[in-house]
């Protein structure tokens, strides 16, 4: 049976924003909604529009109130056109992020394991089963938060936030996953560690993950972890 979407709800959000809210759950189709919504923004882009910011299920629209007025962005944003996205795939495949699980780069691995009652490499394996969805984006530049976390590795955050967490640590925080894209304050449990670059200034584009997109997690050995990093 095919889903039927509400129409969104819009809410102002002082003199200058409008939030768009799509659904009240978090969801793949939903979030495919708010990612059509931001592409059909950018494709017949008013000249009221400062920014477009999505998130799990809204996105929040910036507009320039010397060009519009509530009443006219939100007549736009209620007549495009989303309903085919929900049932779309993402486009462009599957990233494949090496991980180096525990040890130096994964110092929490092991109390994840004693939490869910089991073993390091139990939680390696379902941590690294899946195709995760990128729903947002978000706390620091390139900061991927992602969908699909199996619950048998649903972990609390730490009481006291570390000052400092290495780029590239993988981390769970309650039912959600994550990878620090640069070295930041943080309070996820971190299980392991990524060679790869989420963020890089210098590269023409410097966003590795876009929201939409998936991921898949392969494990990797400490040897490949640092051959990869001298490789660049």
């Amino acid at each position: 049976m095919p889903q039927v979407f509400s129409p969104p709800v819009l809410r102002p959000c002082g003199d200058r924003a409008v939030l768009m809210e799509l659904g009240d759950a978090i969801d793949p189709a939903v979030n495919r909604l708010v990612g059509r919504a931001l592409e059909a923004l950018d494709q017949h882009r008013p000249d009221w529009l400062v920014e477009a910011v999505g998130a799990y299920r809204s996105l929040m629209v910036i507009y320039d109130p010397l060009r519009a007025d509530y009443q006219q962005v939100s007549r736009h944003l209620a007549a495009l056109e989303l309903a085919q996205a929900a049932g779309r795939r993402e486009d462009g495949g599957v990233v494949e992020i090496p991980v180096c699980y525990g040890g130096e780069f994964g110092p929490d691995l092991e109390m994840v394991a004693r939490h869910n009652r089991l073993s390091a490499r139990q939680v390696v394996e379902l941590h690294s089963a899946v195709a995760y969805h990128v729903y947002m984006m978000g706390f620091t530049p390139g900061f991927p938060y992602l969908g699909g976390l199996d619950p048998r590795l649903h972990t609390p955050r730490l009481e006291s936030p570390r000052t400092t967490v290495a780029a590239g640590s993988v981390g769970i925080a309650n039912d959600q996953t994550g990878i620090y894209p640069v070295a930041s304050p943080g309070g996820w449990r971190i299980i392991g560690r990524t060679p790869r670059k989420l963020f890089d200034p210098r590269r023409d584009d410097p966003f590795l993950l876009r929201a939409g997109r998936r991921l898949h997690f392969v494990p990797i050995s400490q040897d490949e972890y640092r051959r990869l990093v001298a490789e660049g």
